[in-house]
């Protein structure tokens, strides 16, 4: 799935390109894009037809468009969920599921979802610690990129947690934003392994890790993000290339940029980790 980087690109792109629009109207193409919603197709197209988009907005690994009744377009991208805007002449893209059109002459806004694992909802929002958020993101914590990231609190939590440190780094109730492959970058970076019970971990340690995080994925958005293949792009249907600087992850057999040795890929959680067995030494059984 995208992390933070990857929909932090898309944000950037809807922010640029759609806000300040008003729908003039919203057309379904697919109803497993709007599974989510209450009231499916025709609730979606009814909350969303002459609202003006306020903000794009992200927490984390989660989108939404603020819009101007206090309410909010949710977009979960899921595996290869897309926001693209294209001009109203561009055909339609094969895997093409939502369409909202605009009263203006300046382009549409299309969600293009291959294996409809995403889709878009109209939600309520909450006030949580001082702004509004969707409900469903309201037990989501705040990335390290965002400028009222607590970085001491997040230390605490992960210390105060009884579990190994990678099962922390993807908890977004937490710190929200890390997903497998930054987990993997950072853990590498900071030279700890990913099964290091979190009980065991010094401040100094948390901080290095969060440290480590917040590098790498600044360092991702920079470059577009990580894309392995024509799934994850940009609203203009560009490719991010971090791919290319990553150090272990989906580099199962190659050489360790820092000491040589061959990465190692291991299953976890239906997924899989990589690292370096020298910089990464697994912990001791206590």
């Amino acid at each position: 799935m995208p992390e933070l980087p990857e929909v932090e690109v898309v944000r950037r792109g809807v922010a640029d390109h759609a806000i300040g629009r008003t729908v003039s109207s919203v057309e379904v193409l697919h109803p497993r894009a709007v599974r989510r919603q209450p009231g499916g197709a025709s609730e979606l197209a009814a909350r969303l037809a002459g609202r003006t988009l306020v903000a794009a907005r992200r927490r984390g690994k989660f989108l939404w468009v603020d819009l101007d009744d206090d309410s909010a377009m949710l977009a979960h991208l899921g595996m290869s969920g897309q926001l693209l805007v294209q001009p109203e002449d561009r055909p339609d893209e094969k895997h093409l599921r939502v369409r909202l059109r605009f009263d203006d002459d300046r382009g549409e806004l299309r969600f293009v979802d291959q294996r409809t694992f995403g889709g878009l909802t109209a939600v309520d929002t909450t006030e949580v610690d001082g702004e509004r958020v969707p409900v469903p993101v309201a037990h989501i914590g705040r990335d390290p990129l965002d400028p009222r990231f607590d970085l001491e609190a997040a230390v605490g939590a992960y210390r105060r947690r009884r579990t190994e440190l990678k099962r922390a780094l993807l908890d977004q109730t937490v710190v929200s934003g890390i997903g497998n492959i930054y987990a993997d970058e950072s853990l590498w970076r900071v030279k700890l392994h990913s099964l290091r019970p979190t009980a065991t971990l010094t401040r100094p340690d948390a901080r290095r890790v969060l440290g480590a995080a917040t590098e790498v994925m600044t360092e991702a958005l920079a470059q577009g993000g990580t894309s392995f293949d024509a799934l994850y792009v940009d609203v203009h249907g560009e490719s991010g290339y971090f791919d290319r600087a990553l150090a272990v992850y989906g580099r199962e057999g190659e050489p360790c940029p820092r000491c040589g040795t061959a990465v190692v890929r291991t299953a976890f959680m239906n997924r899989s980790s990589f690292w370096c067995p020298t910089c990464q030494k697994v912990p001791r059984r206590r």
